[in-house]
């Protein structure tokens, strides 16, 4: 590690962040936009005003009636059904400045807020988004374009230009829309649910406009078209998803209205605001660090001590204090290889590996007390970063009905010498301890809407006739999944592909796919600036691309493991199988610290300040400088949302548990702890708990503030024995069984739900020849052409053994 790496995790500060579904709404309009897209902005405005001149006679948009800006609005979206290309865009770009809020008539950023939000719901109020889709679709299928960019060496902004536009127009419409304000108009508010609605429902070409979008990924990652602008697709899908199936709030209130409706006791806490009023850790210091610390505490205190004060610096022969940096050192050395000696030395340890601080006597910085010595030392972290014990743990204790079947059988065993199977009620010939204890896990057992469901399930596919069919809610998260089954692998692989080509630690490869089609500009930078300026917009196209797919992900896992725990699981296998355990952890391979305070932002070109402000001059130290922000927004959201995608495909999964070991995730992990942000860190010792039993007695020993953070942090099981591995399910020999079955359970959900064809086998049969010969049959529109033919070859030209029919069988 460098010393100013040291020195930055030393003093890495509290960061802070405050967690939700998007950033700011000005933050998530600017990136939209490439900083290579500037000089179009005033494209749209001077396309705009070369119309607008003509019927407004000497009068600028804002001075208009709302019944004359409707008749403008009109003559643009008639424009738009015009042959001609060019034309079409030009009135594209039109309708783009109106939603970017007319920014030439504006003094200030609130101004063009206030004229884009107007302007978009005046737009979709006249069916501008309709036509816009019906122009997209078009674009789709343009296979000239497609093929041209194909046979493309470089492919440029140019080559997406009518796509950039209608995309933007979309995704303006969208985002503006999703918002809610206090000031909202009553019309408004009635036109945001329709609109929620009608993005939700198969309104356009009998599926959601989320489908047309995954289309869209599908296309670009299959090489068949390049030119797509990924980047402006990935960001409309999100949002589109968040509006129609709801953000982290709403999934807590719709989570809340399944368990009252299951009948389930309610949530013990709510989630969202358990983890909003945590605090973050200190990370643990490394050994480079603490003999960074001693160094210098050394250089200035020099004489004037004593021996026991010498003995706390580590400058006494005595061996009490060495373990310090001995038991640090060791740490830094299990994180290139925790797992390289943990058998070798499980038995016989050096004596020097036991931190006296923690399994030996009491350290001496804690017997000031009752030894007065000199004032020790100043302590490695200021007063203020002591780490404050709550009260109480911040989660209450759950426990699975499984959990206490494991422990009255287990018990059972011992005491009475035969089991039950899964009656937890009686208790006879059991000892007093053993009932107080089934009470105290029956008072925490915890119930998820994931075991009903399941439990249903099964009930279904045993009694297929007696229980009829299931009555299945058209959500539109059912809807979703509906329309996505059939491909959902190749949006899951494409969605994959994206992401470790934007991953910061992925390295450039001949064969692998183009992100950079929408911020490349058609000539390269020729000075020092201009590729300055480049590199920080490829560096950000990059981040916001990581930021849309991570959210994506995780609001699609979310939503369908509500909706049912089987739609959950086809994701997260699908997932599995393509190598996302390993890629979020590649991704989190780096410096994570300089990832996240990464200054990949030039202020005065975001929008809409660049179009209300004048423009600076831009100089390479202005540029290297930055923004003042503590950290970056998207990209600490972007790692939390990995976490969180990782926490949710390893949970109760011991199968994949051992990916993140075998992978040597805990190291990777460990480095996260760094940043000094609740949410983030809850979530890496969440990761770090699950596999804690499998890294053995030595990783263990030498992570004693990690395993006391989890103790703090992570919600407690009662009876999972998690650091020290005693559970039964702590060596799980056949994993590839587990995936098999859960994968059998879902093929067997998915048929039974979804097959058309489904209980083949129980149809009765007609067995009524009148019947048979009267039913309608279905026959393509071209038949009755080819009708002659078809007699001609199956009934005139075969042979018919009439004979052979009056016989009796």
């Amino acid at each position: 590690m460098q010393a100013e790496d040291i020195e930055s995790s030393m003093e890495s500060p509290n960061l802070e962040f405050e967690y939700g579904d998007t950033d700011a709404l000005t933050a998530e309009l600017s990136e939209l936009y490439s900083y290579t897209e500037e000089p179009e902005l005033a494209l749209n405005r001077d396309y705009f005003e070369e119309d607008f001149r003509s019927h407004a006679r000497g009068r600028r948009w804002i001075e208009l009636t709302v019944e004359e800006q409707r008749s403008h609005v009109m003559r643009l979206l008639d424009a738009l059904e015009v042959t001609d290309r060019d034309k079409r865009l030009k009135v594209a770009r039109a309708i783009l400045y109106l939603a970017q809020g007319v920014f030439d008539e504006c003094d200030t950023e609130v101004d063009v807020l206030h004229w884009s939000r107007h302007n978009v719901f005046l737009l979709y109020d006249m069916g501008i988004f309709t036509a816009l889709l019906e122009l997209l679709s078009m674009e789709i299928d343009n296979n000239q374009a497609c093929s041209s960019a194909v046979r493309k060496p470089a492919i440029s902004l140019a080559d997406s230009t009518e796509l950039r536009v209608l995309l933007s127009i979309m995704y303006l419409i969208v985002e503006t829309i999703r918002v809610q304000t206090e000031d909202d108009r009553p019309e408004w508010r009635a036109a945001r649910e329709a609109f929620k609605n009608e993005l939700g429902s198969p309104l356009y070409n009998g599926e959601p406009l989320a489908l047309l979008l995954f289309t869209m990924v599908t296309k670009f990652c299959s090489m068949n078209a390049p030119h797509f602008p990924m980047k402006k697709v990935l960001l409309l899908l999100w949002k589109t998803i968040l509006f129609t199936l709801g953000g982290f709030e709403e999934l807590q209130e719709m989570k809340v209205r399944g368990r009252e409706g299951l009948n389930l006791p309610p949530l013990p806490e709510d989630s969202i605001k358990v983890v909003r009023a945590m605090r973050a850790a200190s990370p643990p210091a490394s050994a480079m660090e603490l003999i960074e610390q001693q160094q210098q505490q050394k250089r200035g205190r020099r004489s004037r001590r004593s021996a026991f004060v010498d003995s706390l610096e580590g400058d006494s022969p005595f061996p009490k204090k060495q373990p310090l940096v001995k038991q640090d050192s060791l740490d830094t050395y299990n994180e290139r290889d925790p797992f390289k000696n943990d058998d070798a030395r499980d038995e016989e340890e050096d004596p020097e590996d036991t931190d006296s601080g923690i399994e030996g006597e009491v350290d001496p910085l804690d017997r000031d007390v009752i030894i007065q010595p000199p004032p020790p030392p100043p302590p490695l972290r200021p007063p203020t970063e002591r780490v404050n014990f709550p009260k109480g743990l911040p989660w209450a204790p759950k426990v699975r009905e499984k959990d206490i079947e494991h422990f009255l059988e287990t018990s059972r065993n011992k005491f009475i010498g035969f089991t039950l199977g899964n009656d937890t009620d009686t208790l006879v010939g059991l000892p007093r301890p053993i009932h107080e204890s089934v009470k105290t896990l029956k008072q925490h057992k915890y119930v998820s809407i994931a075991e009903v469901q399941i439990k249903k399930e099964d009930e279904l596919q045993q009694c297929p006739m007696s229980l009829g069919d299931e009555e299945v809610a058209e959500t539109p998260t059912e809807m979703l999944y509906l329309g996505m089954l059939p491909n959902l692998s190749q949006y899951v692989i494409a969605l994959l592909k994206l992401l470790l080509a934007a991953a910061p630690t992925s390295k450039a490869k001949t064969d692998s796919i183009n992100i950079l089609a929408d911020v490349l500009p058609e000539e390269m930078p020729i000075t020092v600036l201009q590729s300055m300026k480049l590199g920080i917009d490829v560096n950000r196209h990059k981040e916001i691309l990581v930021k849309a797919i991570s959210a994506l992900l995780l609001l699609l896992l979310k939503h369908f493991k509500l909706n049912h725990i089987y739609q959950f699981e086809i994701v997260s296998q699908h997932l599995v199988f393509a190598n996302c355990i390993p890629l979020i952890l590649k991704f989190f391979n780096q410096n994570i610290m300089s990832y996240i305070s990464a200054k990949n932002s030039i202020c005065v070109l975001d929008f809409p300040h660049c179009v209300v402000h004048e423009m600076p001059e831009l100089t390479a130290e202005s540029l290297e400088a930055g923004d003042s922000n503590q950290f970056c927004w998207r990209n600490l959201f972007s790692c939390i949302n990995l976490l969180r995608i990782l926490n949710k495909l390893t949970k109760w999964k011991h199968s994949r548990t051992m990916m993140l070991v075998v992978f040597k995730s805990a190291p990777i992990l460990k480095r996260a702890l760094k940043v000094k942000q609740a949410m983030m860190q809850l979530y890496v010792l969440k990761l770090l708990k699950i596999q804690t039993k499998y890294l053995g007695r030595q990783w263990r020993k030498s992570n004693m503030k990690t395993m006391s953070a989890i103790y703090q942090k992570v919600r407690h099981r009662l009876n999972d024995d998690w650091a020290y591995g005693n559970d039964i399910d702590a060596r799980p020999w056949d994993f590839q069984a587990e995936e098999c079955a859960l994968r059998e359970s879902i093929e067997k959900f998915n048929s039974r739900r979804y097959d058309k064809n489904k209980n083949g086998d129980f149809v009765p049969v007609d067995n009524c020849l009148q019947s048979v010969l009267g039913q309608r049959v279905e026959l393509p529109e071209d038949f009755h052409y080819s009708y002659e033919m078809w007699l001609e070859r199956e009934v005139f030209s075969q042979p018919i053994q009439w004979e052979g029919l009056l016989q009796n069988p």
